[in-house]
């Protein structure tokens, strides 16, 4: 039996072939970057939200396709955020964090809008995880998730055409590494979110019908309960 590669390594050289990977040039590049709209579509400029908060932020590809206004956005991850040059214009506005998403250091209430693009599906325990990032969301306020449908047939096919062979050719093995990484399949994510949340808009895509097998990307608008 092969020996494991050693972890931090690996990580760190996933890291830093991250964006060429998911947003590079080629045609599912492309489409994984169109998909950061889906959970957008819903806010226009005249819609505000005081304070919103993404957590595990990454290289701050999802912040250009907000629309809305905000007073505060607060970007965190786990490690050092990059890509500052999408926020230059908001300066003032905007500030990063280092966070671990699974144990927020925000009081309650604390944010009227949270999102997390391509995040809860890493996470252990993703029921305890909801559960948290709702605590700091006030009622009345919005959760925004975007979640690839991986185990789907979809997402499946699509790998046979997309990162897997640009990774293997940086001396990436995609599969052990997706492997360790995706450990929460779509379908237990989706049924965690519509058993704890009662109004939730949800989008799927690009088939539009509510099965994994046919789409490539789950996105979701939680409202939180006034109660």
């Amino acid at each position: 039996m092969r020996d494991d590669p050693d972890f931090q390594t690996y990580h760190d050289q996933w890291l830093r072939q991250y964006d060429n990977l998911n947003y590079g040039t080629n045609l599912s590049s492309w489409i994984l970057l169109r998909t950061h709209h889906l959970i957008e579509k819903p806010f226009s400029p005249s819609h505000h939200f005081g304070r919103v908060l993404e957590v595990g932020a990454g290289t701050a590809i999802h912040f250009k396709f907000v629309r809305h206004s905000f007073d505060e956005y607060v970007m965190t991850d786990r490690t050092a955020i990059e890509g500052s040059t999408a926020y230059e214009w908001s300066a003032g506005k905007v500030r990063t964090e280092r966070q671990d998403a699974t144990r927020l250091t925000y009081p309650d209430h604390s944010f009227d809008r949270l999102i997390a693009t391509h995040v809860l599906e890493h996470l252990y325990r993703p029921h305890e995880v909801l559960r948290e990032w709702n605590r700091v969301v006030r009622p009345g306020g919005v959760l925004s998730l975007i979640l690839p449908c991986d185990p789907g047939l979809m997402w499946r096919l699509g790998r046979l055409f997309g990162p897997r062979r640009r990774a293997r050719s940086t001396g990436l093995d995609y599969d052990y590494w997706m492997a360790r990484e995706h450990v929460n399949p779509i379908h237990n994510l989706v049924g965690f979110i519509e058993y704890y949340f009662e109004d939730i808009t949800e989008e799927w895509w690009p088939m539009r019908l509510p099965l994994p097998d046919l789409n490539l990307i789950y996105a979701v608008n939680i409202r939180k309960s006034l109660k």
